[in-house]
């Protein structure tokens, strides 16, 4: 029996891969490039379609210029500060 697989976080890895890379205006294939892979493997990555290694996970990190756990992190909607004026 394996371990069930989170697709929610293999997406949410694939999500933060993408908002990284667009940041440093990284095309996919720069991306790739850097990484030393095909580009088509980064699309798979950036779209949920694989669950890649921790290794490949800091790999990407490295070349994108975070810290790995960044890429596990889900983005919180900010706090509507014009309610909290109100109060």
């Amino acid at each position: 029996m394996g371990i069930k697989q989170d697709s929610k976080g293999i997406l949410l890895v694939g999500t933060n891969v993408r908002k990284y890379r667009t940041l440093l205006n990284l095309s996919v294939r720069d991306l790739a490039n850097l990484l030393e892979t095909d580009h088509s493997q980064i699309n798979r990555i950036e779209l949920g379609k694989v669950n890649t290694s921790i290794g490949i996970i800091f790999a990407i990190a490295e070349a994108l210029k975070v810290e790995p756990f960044k890429l596990f992190l889900e983005d919180k909607p900010a706090k509507d500060t014009k309610a909290l004026k109100k109060i």
